[in-house]
Formats: C-alpha cells, sequence, structure tokens
C-alpha cells in the first residue's frame, strides 16, 4: 500500500500554494483542501496514492542534508510528462539540479529531472517507462 499522505511545512503558505497550484496538475494532482491554514494535493480521478499536505513552518532553515525531508519524487506516466515539468521549472527560474535524462545507477528504466522548489526542496519528476 502507498503511503496516506506526507506533512510538509513551509515558510511561506501563500507563496508555496501558489507554486503547487501550478506544478501539481502537471504531476496528475488535484486540490484536496485550501483553508487559509492550510492546504492539499491528492492523486486525480480518484487514483491510489500519497495525499500532499503543507502547513506553516515554525520557523525557517530547511536542509536536505539534515534529519528530515531529503526530497520528493514525483512519479509521472510518460517521459514527455517529465520534459514538461522541466520546462516548467526552467521557465520559472527554478534551479534545474539535473535535466531530464536517464540515471543509470538506478533500476531501468530511470528518466527524471530535479530540481529545487520553494524553501529548497529538491523536487523530482520520474518516468519508469522506455516511452
Amino acid at each position: 500500500m502507498p503511503l496516506g499522505h506526507l506533512g510538509i511545512n513551509v515558510g511561506d503558505l501563500v507563496t508555496a500554494h501558489a507554486y503547487y497550484d501550478e506544478l501539481m496538475p502537471l504531476l496528475d494532482y488535484e486540490p484536496l483542501l485550501h483553508d487559509g491554514t492550510q492546504f492539499a494535493f491528492r492523486p486525480s480521478n480518484g487514483k491510489v496514492g500519497t495525499f500532499l499536505f503543507f502547513y506553516p513552518a515554525e520557523s525557517s532553515g530547511y536542509s536536505r542534508a539534515h534529519p528530515g525531508l531529503q526530497h520528493l519524487a514525483f512519479m509521472v506516466r510518460t517521459r514527455a510528462a517529465v520534459d514538461r515539468v522541466h520546462t516548467w521549472a526552467a521557465t520559472r527560474g527554478d534551479e534545474i539540479i539535473h535535466t531530464p535524462q536517464e540515471f543509470p545507477q538506478y533500476p531501468p528504466p530511470y528518466y527524471a529531472t530535479f530540481w529545487t522548489g520553494p524553501d529548497g526542496v529538491m523536487l523530482e519528476a520520474v518516468c519508469h517507462k522506455n516511452a
């Protein structure tokens, strides 16, 4: 069974909400709730998957090198979807860590892009198909 949900603290709830509102549909997620104190997304169209909840952080200072969240990887259905997410992130001016490519060091097929999102969180879009 997949994880039920993940809770992620963000430095600025309004900024993070605007960012993820644009990103999540590209990853096949839809809004679940937004009440001014939190927001959340779920897999679109009733698909099984992990829900993501975002909350305001009590303090700043995220680092993927510290204990806790290292990065979030989103599986997408096609390599073209990986490319679309990369284009979206690059167009926004996000730091691109890896452009879309094969990663032979991971179990194949593994086609992915990595970038830095709000608060410095590393994000990944990955396709585990050859097409």
